[in-house]
């Protein structure tokens, strides 16, 4: 016995080559459908969910689900890229609801205005915004972006700045925002103030500079020999910008009290 070089060298035969085998489908339970009244519609009935609102769950905002474009996308995933609240601060919203819910307002309300500044949407700009806006600015003169923005001659679009906020915190009527350009070596600071009708009445700017936000407060101690009382002022610290050192450079401090 010798074995072959390939099925080329198989000999010949004079039978019917054989066939694969046939494919067989098994009997299954045949389909019923119900009987229907002839008052009955054969149509397909399907819900519809044109008109209705969807909100988001994190922000619970709608602005940002309306169709993006890749570009207002990436910034509204910035726009929820918060801190998230620590232990303590989640005890606090929940011994002080009501002062919670206007933060939480304060804060969409700002949100809002920065989607409809990277938008361009000047109806809602005005909306959010009160005729007589008070304005205050700290840092290098080139660097006045939003005054730039906000009042209609930012012409130059290789000059423009795209304000994308990377963390927020809401103290009463006062917002902060916080975000930095590491390409540009440029960190920004705003303290928004929102009034009770939600409307933005202040801007603070802050660029290249290290803030510190704090509250006032008094305390009052009893001197049980001259029986008397002494006021000291306290001025407990509530917030510190954190981005202003990704600049490379140094940069001044200075101190908000709200």
């Amino acid at each position: 016995m010798h074995g072959m070089n390939g099925r080329n060298m198989w000999p010949c035969t004079e039978f019917i080559p054989p066939l694969p085998h046939l494919k067989r489908k098994m009997l299954g339970r045949s389909k019923v459908n119900r009987r229907k009244d002839p008052s009955e519609k054969t149509t397909r009935h399907i819900v519809s969910k044109f008109g209705k609102k969807i909100l988001c769950n994190v922000s619970k905002l709608d602005f940002h689900l309306q169709y993006p474009r890749p570009q207002q996308l990436r910034k509204s995933i910035l726009f929820l890229s918060l801190k998230v609240p620590t232990r303590r601060q989640f005890l606090t919203e929940l011994a002080n609801p009501q002062e919670a819910l206007e933060d939480s307002s304060n804060k969409s309300v700002v949100l809002q205005l920065y989607h409809a500044l990277s938008c361009r949407d000047v109806e809602t700009v005005h909306k959010l915004l009160a005729p007589d806006l008070e304005w205050w600015f700290h840092g290098p003169p080139s660097h006045q972006y939003m005054m730039r923005l906000l009042t209609g001659t930012d012409n130059d679009n290789t000059d423009s700045f795209e304000f994308v906020p990377l963390s927020i915190d809401a103290f009463g009527s006062t917002v902060i925002v916080e975000g930095c350009d590491q390409d540009r070596e440029i960190s920004w600071i705003h303290a928004w103030t929102v009034n009770s009708y939600g409307i933005i009445t202040q801007v603070r700017e802050y660029f290249n500079t290290s803030l510190t936000v704090t509250r006032f407060g008094t305390t009052t101690t009893t001197n049980s020999s001259k029986s008397r009382s002494i006021t000291s002022l306290h001025c407990p610290s509530l917030w510190e910008s954190t981005l202003s050192n990704r600049v490379g450079k140094s940069v001044p401090g200075l101190v908000l009290a709200i």
